[in-house]
């Protein structure tokens, strides 16, 4: 079984491009490269990732397609490219060209309209990645759920995954109305979740296995072991665990062999379309 990581960031840190990165998070203010990464991975028995996008420009699309281009264990590079553009086509034609580049994330949850991804504009965007077979990542809070469902609603076609089960507000312990709406957006074949960024929504300094795990089970239950899948969210991550200690919690969830190579490798390697891939030049 080849184990991969679902989702993490690289950056060579700057305090204008990573302003999300206040005083609370200066371990992240810092440098976070491929080696690095790999040190973690190797160290938890990992063989493959996918970066993704943290900053909102194409310059950091370029630089993950360009480290995936030489270290051959990033698999894909989920990336940002301005989907309300007029000219959306064209830089996702451009993108298309690199073997890595398999779909696009827009930070969702930082817009001040929550219904931001029903927009016309961006909504054209959003039908133009099924040209290319691009994926699409969701990055939203609890309350955006219900326009998410409208979202993929009107993209049957279109592959999407939820990134970080949605943040729910695990550090209260709430459940009610993003359970609810966590099963309603997984009526639809064509989303899946992953389980990412789950200790970063709880107490930084004393969450539990069995609290994250109430949470696991919400979203197993709705999705089903086919349609998730395990991401560390590094380095965010190390604000509340050290990489090998997080995926842990995922990990040790599953407990049946054939559940855990569909979730620890096997789902995002079908749902990205990973292969061993050739190297670009960008």
């Amino acid at each position: 079984m080849k184990k991969i990581d679902a989702h993490h960031h690289l950056w060579k840190y700057s305090p204008t491009e990573h302003s999300w990165i206040d005083d609370s998070m200066s371990v992240l203010k810092q440098d976070f490269l491929p080696q690095d990464l790999w040190q973690e991975m190797s160290k938890a028995g990992y063989e493959g990732c996918v970066a993704v996008q943290a900053s909102q420009t194409e310059k950091e699309t370029q630089f993950l397609l360009s480290e995936a281009s030489t270290n051959p264990f990033i698999l894909g590079v989920i990336g940002w490219v301005n989907l309300s553009h007029h000219n959306v086509r064209e830089r996702l034609n451009y993108f298309s060209q690199f073997s890595g580049f398999k779909g696009v994330r827009h930070v969702l949850q930082d817009e001040e309209d929550d219904q931001f991804m029903l927009r016309a504009e961006f909504l054209k965007g959003i039908a133009c990645l099924e040209e290319f077979g691009l994926t699409y990542d969701i990055l939203i809070f609890p309350k955006h759920l219900p326009y998410a469902v409208e979202l993929v609603e009107k993209f049957p076609n279109q592959p999407f995954v939820i990134d970080h089960i949605a943040k729910p507000e695990i550090k209260d312990g709430k459940f009610e109305n993003w359970a609810d709406d966590m099963h309603k957006i997984a009526s639809y074949s064509n989303v899946q979740c992953k389980l990412s960024g789950i200790v970063t929504e709880a107490d930084w300094n004393s969450w539990t296995v069995e609290q994250l795990h109430q949470y696991i089970e919400i979203v197993v239950d709705a999705f089903g072991v086919g349609r998730v899948m395990i991401g560390s969210d590094w380095p965010v991550c190390k604000l509340a665990g050290e990489y090998t200690e997080v995926m842990q919690v995922v990990e040790s969830y599953f407990t049946n062999e054939e559940d855990k190579e569909k979730v620890l490798g096997g789902n995002a390697a079908k749902f990205y379309g990973l292969i061993n891939k050739s190297v670009d030049v960008i």
